[in-house]
This record gives structure tokens, C-alpha cells and sequence, in this order.
């Protein structure tokens, strides 16, 4: 049957057979893949575009956004898991943080180049698979973009929205990048058919907010009423107008950029383009060893469900292995692929620390959740501590019980918790703290699911903190310590190892020992 969902046949047919998808493919195998929240995102113009100033001089320049947040990733496993447990999980955290007032901040940065050296890099600057490593040419922050208001109709504006790569400010102009000519045309194309009919720019979300004038008249869902009887220019009827605005420095209409050219226009890549594996080699090399065993997971995971023997050995000892021999061979153990002899030297490119999510991190926990496991009988004081700590860092906890009903903390407050262990599992947060108590600790000790979802935050080398009473809890699921695994008397002892733990995001080094953990 057709997949609906991961290991395409046809997909890994096609991107075996097309070589220059590697170093896209590289990006979708890795954690950049499954983020751990939109906010955590970073945003990448992918073309090479062109600025141009009132004097009419021209720069090259790559977009880029930088998430506040830091950027980091689910594992595999949480991924999957958050899939079927809550399909809205992304969409539903970036609207709880608007709500709260916990805006999602992304810086707007700047790549420039130079038109006299895009001739300097040993890639061609139009070639829309590759990115201009940050060191050789640093992000300059110029700007940023708060989301502070969710939609108030999700149709009206956002699956009504036209996203266009024409769509830009005066400044912006185009290159020749192929992929960027065929965007220009195909995306109006696709509003015209998705938003059924050529006013799609006349939807609320879509409508300009400053003048504007042009010659498009009628059609379905027109709302403009246009007034006279000529929609064409050159025109002696309605005095000439409408009619094109001029090009100026200020409020003028849109000129192209005057770029010189020469040479033979033919219908093929251009040689410059052949270089297929450098980047994606350059992208292997830069990545940490827990980065590389999650690509080489993600792509053993696909790999091993396509049923064609030939598609698997084309893909890892044609794309893989012109990348990195040790990431094919890793990869042909896990599939079933005898690797064979490299026919080409493989790139060995300077890694680039940039791209690394490990170097990504905000350094602080803000945004973080932390689950907090009661039962009847808990530590109140423990509670409160945690959570007034976690507020002062711009975190969040959440009380997580066996139901949803009261919790009678040991010293006779009423805890109300706001989910429960089944509806809103250690999949949804960053961390799970157990406060002391006794009997809360004992009960939490006693219970299946209880258990499962400290083991199931381990899994998925998160922190998890145990105060007073439920350290007897680290002891029975017999957890080995890492800077992970927090113990301590009370909540305030506990609070710096977790928010150190939370800042590093995951505890990668535990990786290797939650194989013994049953899934």
C-alpha cells in the first residue's frame, strides 16, 4: 500500500537518484527535524536575494531568523509519542505562551555579500542547497519579530494567509537563482488555485494597508468597486489612469535591479552546481556525537521500512558514503547494505560550530515546563517553593495527579491539578520534579503510571527531581545518577541542580544507558 506517513519508497527512489537533495536530506534526518516548540525554530530565507539602496547599489544577502528561545529538538521516541498523544502539541504551547504573556521572540539577521565576492566561496551563491557558513560570513542582527497576540479566527488568518517570495518591501530585490525564479511565478500560481481565484490578495489576512492601485479588475470573490471604465494602460478615457507608478526613493513603484549580464542563456545547471556532498558532509562534520547517532538513527529507521533492496543500497552507497564512509557504513550495518568500496575521496570539510544545536542554547529555562507529580498526602510547601522559583526564571510547572480530582496536600491544603498522568504525559514538559511526602511518594511508588512517567522522562534524557520523601523513588527504579537525576531534602535544595539541568536541555551523556530501559 501507499505510506501515508515516514519511508516513502518513492521518495528515498527519488532523492538516491537526485544527489543534490543530500544536504536537504541530511537536515530532515536530524534533530533539526522534530523541534521542541515552534519558538525554539530557527528561519532560513534559503535564497540568495539582493538588496539594493536609493543610489541603486546592490549587495547579495542571506535572511536569517534566530529564535530567543534557543534552538533544540524533541528525541525520536517523545516525537513519536506527541504525535498520537496530542497531534495540536506545537500549536497548542505557542498559543498557551501568547496567552500567558510569554512572547516568542525571534531576532531578523543579516548575511551580506558583497556582489564583487560571490565569486570568492567554493560554492556557487545561486544554488539554493547551499548555506553560507556563519564563519565565513557572520549574522548581523538588524531586527525582530514578537508574536504578542494569537489569531482570532484561525481561518480567517492563517489558512487563508499567501505566503510569496514576491512579496517584499522596497530594498528587496531578486537574483537569479533558479529555484527563486520558478517560486516567483508557481507561488501565485498556487493562491490562485488555492484561494480560488485571482483575488486572493483582496482576503482581510492578504489585503495591503497602504494605497495602492493596479489594473486588475472583476472576478470571482472581487470586493474592490472600481470606478471608470479603463483597465489598461496606456489608456484616453479616464485620463490615463490607472497607470504605472514611477520608480523613486521614497513611494515609488518597483524597479528591477539593472544588473549587467552576458554570456549564453542555455536550459541546464550550470556547472558551479555539481558540487553535491560537501555540504552535507560540512553539515555531518559539524554535529556532536549524539547529533550524528540521531542521524544515523533517522536514517536507519527509513531505511529499514523501504522494501526495495536496491533503493536502500543506492541511497547509502551513492549519497551516504560520497558523504562520510563511518555514516554509511553506520547506516548499511543497521539496513542490511553490504557498503561498498568509496569510488570518489569524500569532502573533509572545517566543521561549523554554528550549526550544531548543542551550540544553540539560550542559556537560561525560560519557556521550560516542569511537570510536578502529587498524590494525596504531598509535601505543599514543596509545591509552592518549586513553582515560585520556576516563575522567577520565566518557567512554568503544572501539577500532574492520578485524576483530576482535589489532592489533599499533608498539611490539609487542596491542590488543584491541572492534568493528569494519563491526559498529560512527561511527553508535554521539559522536566518532572516529585515533592516530598510520604504517602504521595508511596502511592506515586505504587502506581504503574506513575512510574512509567518518571522512567519515560528518563528515557528521554530529561531532568527529573526527587525532594524529601520521593528520592525513595530514584532508589526503586533504580536510576543511575547523572547531573540529570536531582536529589535533595526539600524543593529549594533541589531547584539550582534542576535549573542547571533544564539549561543544558537534554542530558545527553545518560543516552547510552536508557538503551537498557525497556520502551
Amino acid at each position: 500500500i501507499p505510506p501515508g506517513a515516514s519511508a516513502h519508497a518513492t521518495f528515498w527512489d527519488f532523492v538516491s537518484l537526485t544527489p543534490e537533495s543530500a544536504h536537504m536530506v541530511m537536515w530532515l534526518m536530524s534533530d533539526r527535524a522534530i523541534p521542541i516548540a515552534y519558538r525554539n525554530m530557527q528561519g532560513f530565507g534559503v535564497h540568495t536575494f539582493r538588496l539594493v539602496n536609493a543610489a541603486g547599489e546592490s549587495v547579495l544577502v542571506k535572511f536569517h531568523w534566530r529564535p530567543k528561545s534557543g534552538t533544540c529538538s524533541l528525541v525520536w521516541d517523545e516525537a513519536q509519542k506527541l504525535a498520537g498523544k496530542d497531534p495540536d502539541f506545537n500549536r497548542r504551547t505557542l498559543w498557551e505562551d501568547i496567552e500567558k504573556g510569554d512572547y516568542p521572540e525571534w531576532e531578523l539577521g543579516l548575511q551580506v555579500i558583497p556582489e564583487n565576492q560571490q565569486d570568492s566561496f567554493d560554492f556557487d551563491l545561486l544554488d539554493p542547497t547551499k548555506l553560507v557558513p556563519e564563519e565565513l560570513v557572520p549574522v548581523r542582527v538588524v531586527g525582530r519579530m514578537v508574536l504578542n497576540r494569537n489569531p482570532d479566527n484561525f481561518f480567517a488568518e492563517t489558512e487563508q494567509v499567501a505566503f510569496h517570495v514576491g512579496h517584499v518591501v522596497p530594498g528587496i530585490d531578486f537574483t537569479n537563482d533558479p529555484l527563486l525564479q520558478g517560486r516567483l511565478f508557481s507561488y501565485t500560481d498556487t493562491q490562485l488555485l488555492r484561494l480560488s481565484g485571482p483575488n486572493f490578495n483582496e482576503i482581510p489576512i492578504n489585503r495591503p494597508l497602504c494605497p495602492f492601485h493596479n489594473t486588475q479588475r472583476d472576478a470571482p470573490h472581487r470586493q474592490t468597486i472600481n470606478r471608470g471604465r479603463a483597465s489598461y494602460e496606456p489608456n484616453s478615457i479616464d485620463g490615463g489612469w490607472p497607470k504605472e507608478t514611477p520608480p523613486a526613493a521614497r513611494n515609488g513603484g518597483f524597479s528591477t535591479y539593472h544588473e549587467p549580464v552576458s554570456g549564453s542563456k542555455l536550459r541546464k545547471r550550470a556547472d558551479s552546481f555539481a558540487d553535491h556532498f560537501s555540504q552535507a558532509a560540512l553539515f555531518w562534520h559539524s554535529m556532536s556525537e549524539a547529533e550524528q547517532a540521531h542521524i544515523v538513527a533517522a536514517y536507519s529507521f527509513e531505511l529499514s521500512k523501504v522494501e526495495r533492496q536496491s533503493i536502500r543500497e543506492r541511497e547509502v552507497n551513492q549519497i551516504l558514503l560520497n558523504i562520510d564512509p563511518q555514516l554509511a557504513a553506520r547506516v548499511a550495518a543497521n539496513v542490511g547494505v553490504q557498503l561498498a568500496a568509496p569510488a570518489n575521496p569524500t569532502p573533509q570539510p572545517k566543521p561549523s560550530p554554528a550549526l550544531s544545536q548543542m551550540n544553540l542554547l539560550s542559556g537560561d529555562i525560560r519557556s521550560r515546563k516542569v511537570a510536578i507529580l502529587i498524590a494525596d498526602g504531598v509535601a505543599e510547601s514543596d509545591v509552592s517553593d518549586l513553582r515560585d522559583a520556576l516563575r522567577q526564571e520565566g518557567a512554568d510547572a503544572k501539577l500532574i495527579a492520578p485524576s483530576a480530582s482535589p489532592v489533599q496536600a499533608e498539611n490539609g491544603a487542596e491542590l488543584i491539578p491541572e492534568g493528569t498522568w494519563d491526559g498529560l504525559p512527561s511527553v508535554a514538559f521539559d522536566a518532572v520534579f516529585v515533592p516530598g511526602g510520604a504517602a504521595s511518594s508511596q502511592a506515586i511508588g505504587a502506581d504503574g503510571r506513575g512510574l512509567h512517567y518518571l522512567l519515560e522522562a528518563y528515557k528521554h534524557l530529561k531532568p527529573v527531581a526527587f525532594a524529601g520523601d520521593a528520592q525513595a523513588l530514584a532508589s526503586q527504579l533504580s536510576l543511575p545518577g547523572d547531573p540529570g537525576v536531582v536529589l535533595g531534602a526539600t524543593a529549594t535544595d533541589v531547584f539550582p541542580g534542576l535549573r542547571q539541568a533544564l539549561m543544558q536541555h537534554r542530558i545527553w551523556q545518560r543516552e547510552a544507558a536508557t538503551k537498557a530501559i525497556p520502551a
